[in-house]
């Protein structure tokens, strides 16, 4: 049987980090947690299970997911986020896995809640992630703040059944923040990059993202959550487009007055 670890990222997640702990026990040989110095109650609440516990500043998803693979004491790793829970299906699965590991990595879907509603179409189902591997094949890479396992070439991977439970949304204003905090980030990596835009995209690509999501992705089986999720996902899309073009006219500008 391979010894496991099991990642968590944290930044004041005490509303959700107990059950999170509760759905590794027994299967995790080890807990890290890696914490951006939360100013409320996580410490507290996590210091109650047998966690390592280790304070790190946050300088992007990326950078902390992979500080936290490069902490575990066991090349097998598990990386969940706070707001995530192993349904009692894929735990088993996992389990299983543990007593005879086959594949470099292992990936499985998630079902995400919305304000305490299954959604099961928009884009958000299956959802999946590949978040069991061998950190000696792969690593986090991808664009902040969205990122993703990446293995080398030669690395073999396996679904595995059940879902793990992302209780991502509790209120729709939850959902409007992170848009707005994530379009900035992501609108940040783009000019960083050289990246370009114009009224045209901020324009039509936000309609086309609605449309996708709403209908040719059945978004509107997901009945009245199903509409917000496709709306705020073309807002978000209409942000990072117009902070995009607002930092390329206000570096024109800066360069011109310079």
């Amino acid at each position: 049987m391979i010894k496991l670890s099991a990642v968590i990222i944290t930044y004041n997640e005490e509303k959700n980090i107990k059950k999170c702990l509760e759905s590794l026990q027994d299967i995790a040989d080890e807990i890290i947690i890696i914490d951006s110095f939360s100013t409320d109650k996580t410490e507290k609440i996590v210091r109650k299970f047998d966690v390592k516990f280790i304070k790190n500043k946050f300088e992007g998803h990326i950078e902390q997911k992979n500080f936290a693979m490069q902490s575990a004491s066991n090349n097998y790793i598990l990386s969940v986020d706070a707001d995530e829970i192993l349904s009692k299906k894929l735990k088993n699965e996992i389990l299983k896995v543990k007593n005879n590991w086959q594949f470099d990595a292992y990936l499985f879907s998630r079902l995400n809640y919305f304000c305490d509603k299954k959604i099961k179409h928009a884009g958000w189902y299956p959802d999946k992630k590949t978040r069991l591997w061998d950190r000696r094949k792969g690593k986090w890479d991808g664009e902040n703040p969205h990122d993703k396992i990446y293995m080398s070439d030669e690395s073999t991977t396996q679904y595995l059944k059940g879902n793990l439970l992302h209780y991502s949304f509790t209120s729709i204003e939850q959902h409007v923040n992170q848009i707005n905090k994530f379009s900035s980030i992501k609108a940040d990596v783009a000019f960083a990059q050289n990246k370009k835009t114009s009224i045209l995209k901020i324009i039509f690509l936000p309609v086309i993202k609605f449309f996708t999501l709403y209908f040719l992705k059945l978004g509107f089986l997901d009945g009245f959550y199903g509409f917000v999720i496709s709306i705020n996902s073309a807002h978000s899309n209409f942000l990072k487009y117009s902070k995009l073009y607002s930092l390329r006219k206000n570096s024109v500008s800066s360069e011109k007055t310079g």
